[in-house]
């Protein structure tokens, strides 16, 4: 059972290095959404590739669901205009919601296409390979290089991401801040599922927001919180018997819930 699992939990560590950091940048700008619309977006464009008749994992099929995905990345940032008034929360979640139709129906009549949308939504972790494994390391590696180089402007892109007077000049650093971000997702999705890459996103930036204040100790904590998750997720579900994603998104919830009920025991964050 541990041979079957190696693999599965390298691939976590992999997806948790760098969805951590982005995830932190998220909750900052307040768009809490956008990696699952991002994510739906790279599952409409995996669903065309499977209806194309592309085979999953290969160039074509990830190429294909990475220009959906980049297509959200030019949305989401040209739309980021306040002078309408209109927030941007409400074009990501209307993206998400358009996205997800259109997947439902481009599947309706395809054969499969339940397990299709099943596969999407929680992924298959167990039958991840060492080739998957490698080669999402490989680019996470080389986007981490690139995050971790521009890391103060993307920081000041965030932290002033309502700012209408710096929307017009932080354009460009923010297309090329969700053009790494669509890199991620898109590689993720076809790993873990929509609900993983949401989860390994979001909960761990939340989890570290309740204890700490500076970007270093939030990061290790989430790091060390998405690695405790994915343990115990997996041991629930072979404990179980039940679907290795869905337990471990679940283990993600249980955990914050513990972690907010650990705040309010505190009284207050902890120092660092």
């Amino acid at each position: 059972m541990i041979d079957l699992l190696f693999w599965p939990f390298m691939a976590t560590l992999v997806i948790s290095s760098i969805h951590v950091y982005l995830g932190l940048h998220v909750v900052i700008r307040g768009v809490i959404f956008v990696d699952l619309a991002l994510a739906q977006m790279a599952a409409v464009g995996a669903t065309v590739g499977f209806l194309l008749g592309l085979e999953p994992g290969t160039i074509p099929a990830y190429l294909t669901a990475l220009a959906f995905t980049l297509l959200g990345a030019v949305l989401f940032t040209f739309t980021r205009d306040r002078k309408t008034g209109i927030p941007q929360e409400a074009i990501i979640g209307i993206t998400y919601v358009v996205a997800a139709a259109v997947m439902v129906l481009l599947l309706s009549k395809a054969p499969e296409g339940g397990e299709h949308i099943k596969a999407l939504m929680v992924g298959s972790i167990l039958f991840v390979t060492p080739k998957m494994v490698a080669a999402t390391f490989m680019l996470f590696a080389a986007i981490g290089v690139i995050l971790f180089l521009l890391r103060h402007k993307f920081l000041e892109v965030s932290k002033s991401y309502h700012d209408p007077e710096q929307m017009g000049q932080n354009r460009r650093w923010d297309f090329l801040f969700y053009l790494l971000f669509g890199l991620v997702v898109t590689s993720a999705v076809q790993i873990v599922g929509i609900l993983l890459v949401f989860s390994y996103l979001i909960v761990p930036a939340v989890a570290a927001m309740l204890f700490y204040q500076t970007w270093r100790s939030r990061l290790v904590f989430g790091w060390l919180f998405s690695v405790v998750v994915s343990l115990l997720g997996m041991a629930l579900s072979i404990w179980m018997d039940i679907p290795t994603g869905a337990a471990i998104v679940a283990t993600f919830g249980g955990l914050l819930v513990l972690c907010a009920a650990g705040r309010l025991v505190l009284g207050g964050g902890v120092a660092g």
